[in-house]
């Protein structure tokens, strides 16, 4: 069986606009990386695991508090490696510059022996739509345009003037 995440996508509405909190991985692999980079905060889980208990507790890990609200259930995606994401979303607002990740060990750097440790998620920020869609991996993509038709928006709640200029 392939791979499975779950996840959770916040969005809140401000300035009457939609915009989403996704995450930069940690670790030295993605230093350097952005567009396509980001992601919805999730991670694997297995088999005798609820994919929504999953989600709430990676979204712990990873953001470092619990989120509450109600969730909506996004149509599943599956990334280009094979891997399918089972995600919800929840409207929430928080400070994003408050988020305590876990961390991972790597040897690090490569063959060195020394054995390092690093932030699962080293960053996380609020975008508006267009902006999300660029940096999230494409894969995941899709959750953002089903979370746009599950809350029924109007184009102009989505579309923000000039907002490709802001990358």
């Amino acid at each position: 069986m392939s791979k499975q995440s779950a996840g959770i996508l916040p969005y809140r509405l401000k300035n009457n606009y939609l915009e989403l909190l996704i995450v930069h991985p940690g670790g030295p692999f993605w230093k350097n990386k952005d567009l396509g980079a980001w992601s919805v905060p999730k991670g694997e889980f297995a088999d005798d695991e609820e994919p929504f208990d999953a989600a709430k507790r990676e979204f712990k890990e990873e953001i470092g508090f619990e989120i509450n609200g109600q969730f909506i259930e996004l149509d599943p995606v599956r990334q280009k490696g094979g891997k399918t994401i089972l995600a919800w979303a929840c409207e929430s607002d928080f400070d994003p510059t408050k988020i305590k990740s876990n961390t991972f060990e790597l040897e690090w750097p490569p063959k060195s022996g020394k054995i390092r440790k690093f932030p699962e998620v080293d960053s996380a920020q609020w975008f508006t739509v267009s902006v999300a869609k660029k940096k999230i991996n494409k894969g995941q993509a899709a959750l953002i345009d089903d979370l746009i038709n599950k809350l029924d928006l109007k184009q102009e709640q989505v579309d923000v003037p000039n907002d490709a200029n802001k990358i």
